[in-house]
């Protein structure tokens, strides 16, 4: 609200000032590309005569570079997402009483802006008005806005999962202020992607979803809603690609600079030949506005999220069954890896496929069907990205030899539980070499059956500085499982004397299993 109000007291000589210094600041920009002799490619969209002839049009100078024509095209086709939902009195207290509430913002992105010290309700583009209802003073009805783009001449539409979630009325109002009701297809709220439906048309305008992913560097063309203003156009540029900001395992966004604002929530980016490159999800921002940081999901994501929810309601993933970790330098270094790359299996559930297949832990994945596995999440997004029944070709790395793997997919499971057995009485022994204090599992109540449970841990030492905390159980060191501290000292002994850097110990912790690389002290027998 702060922000509106600053925006409004504004004056109109001031606004006028403003723009006129942005406009010339700009067209500066362009000439100085020109003049540096920067070629601005032309747009290759359309198939219309007219279209076909602006783009045989004289070459591009300072005076006639635009976006017009895109924006001309696609603007039709992007649409305003108006979502009503009934919420407790005490639901909105929970969420706050400001007018762009921190409601628009998904868990997992406000989790991702606490690291950067942003409040709840900073980071989202998609603005939340709360309205009163006409009714019970116990009940409030919610009204959100944000954006969407129609993807099939007979009404598809896609958003954002976080702009439709919980809504009991969806309404869609295209560029030229025609209003549709509309009905939630499916959701998937792990990708943070919705597909809404407009029933009774076919002759809507609509936009194709880019087959390749952009570059770092390429123009692109963002339209929306922002603060329910109505369609707005800005542009920029792709940041970055690949990035994780910490919302779930299939984090892949592409980061642009054009500017977004709240509102934004679902809207299309598009590249100049007006194809789909990435839908807007969230900004960085502490003030509310739009600072240059904004994510978006990129569109091979959005394609195969709403092939399956256009087909099933409901997305159904790929499953495997291990526990993996990104591999570091130590690690690849214990492992005898010659690069810090692939995922590692930390663990291995049992009856599995991936049991079933026969991995183990300490395996490394480096391929899937061919493809390179750059990091734990990299198999991540690849494996959830898959159809449950779908026959995984994995090439794997296993002591210093590479082996394939034919893994059956199955569906994830919607929870995952850990059991562990009991046991009585410790008895700790000290490992000085680690700066550990270690006891059998089996004598610690709640420690489980396997492996040896970490007592005390010198705050100095090795162990301390790698992660490791008292209550960890170490389950294997060097690839052979441990049961007494007696165990563990053997291990690291072997390690020595096979004149290994660092020793890999599997850990279960309160983060689940990891492995660990404990670098090695020459010097210490």
């Amino acid at each position: 609200m702060a922000g509106m109000t600053r925006e409004r007291r504004m004056t109109r000589s001031t606004n006028s000032s403003f723009l006129t210094k942005r406009r010339t600041a700009l067209m500066a920009g362009v000439v100085g590309l020109a003049v540096a002799g920067v070629a601005v490619g032309q747009f290759g969209y359309g198939s219309t005569p007219a279209l076909a002839q602006a783009t045989t049009a004289a070459p591009v100078t300072a005076q006639s570079f635009s976006f017009a024509d895109v924006v001309q095209k696609v603007t039709p086709a992007v649409v305003s997402v108006k979502i009503k939902k009934d919420v407790s009195a005490q639901q909105m207290a929970m969420g706050g009483d400001d007018e762009f509430g921190g409601a628009d913002v998904p868990p997992q992105i406000e989790r991702f802006l606490k690291r950067f010290g942003f409040e709840n309700g900073q980071g989202g583009p998609g603005g939340m008005q709360r309205m009163p209802r006409g009714g019970g003073a116990g009940e409030r009805r919610v009204v959100g806005q944000g954006s969407g783009f129609i993807i099939s001449p007979d009404g598809y539409v896609v958003t954002n999962n976080h702009v439709v979630d919980g809504a009991s009325e969806v309404d869609v109002t295209m560029t030229d202020g025609k209003e549709y009701t509309a009905k939630v297809i499916g959701t998937d709220p792990r990708t943070d992607v919705a597909l809404i439906k407009i029933d009774g048309k076919n002759d809507l305008p609509f936009v194709k979803l880019a087959d390749g992913a952009p570059r770092v560097g390429d123009w692109v063309i963002a339209v929306g809603n922002p603060f329910g203003l109505g369609g707005t156009v800005t542009a920029g540029i792709v940041s970055a690609r690949g990035r994780d900001i910490g919302s779930g395992p299939y984090d892949d966004f592409v980061q642009i600079d054009a500017p977004i604002n709240r509102g934004n929530s679902g809207g299309p980016t598009f590249d100049l030949n007006g194809n789909v490159i990435g839908m807007n999800t969230a900004i960085v921002s502490p003030s509310g506005g739009n600072v240059g940081i904004a994510f978006a999901i990129p569109s091979e994501t959005v394609k195969t999220v709403v092939d399956q929810l256009r087909q099933d309601g409901k997305v159904a993933r790929g499953y495997i069954g291990v526990q993996i970790q990104p591999v570091t330098d130590d690690l690849a270094s214990g492992l005898g890896l010659n690069a810090a790359e692939g995922a590692l299996v930390a663990q291995v559930q049992p009856d599995t496929p991936a049991a079933k297949a026969g991995l183990k832990s300490g395996d490394v994945v480096t391929k899937v069907n061919g493809d390179a596995v750059k990091d734990a999440r990299d198999l991540s997004r690849k494996i959830g990205m898959m159809k449950p029944g779908a026959s995984v070709a994995l090439t794997v790395v296993r002591d210093g030899k590479t082996q394939a793997f034919n893994v059956k997919l199955e569906q994830l499971p919607t929870d995952q539980q850990m059991a562990s057995a009991d046991g009585n009485g410790p008895a700790t022994h000290d490992v000085p070499r680690l700066g550990l204090q270690l006891a059998p599992a089996k004598s610690v109540q709640g420690a489980g059956a396997q492996g040896v449970v970490v007592t005390e841990v010198d705050p100095n030492g090795p162990a301390a500085a790698r992660g490791i905390r008292s209550g960890d159980v170490i389950l294997d060191v060097g690839g052979k499982t441990v049961s007494n501290p007696s165990d563990v000292r053997e291990g690291l002994a072997a390690a020595k004397a096979e004149n290994r850097k660092a020793v890999l110990m599997r850990v279960k912790g309160e983060q689940g299993v990891r492995f660990v690389a404990i670098t090695l002290d020459k010097s210490k027998g």
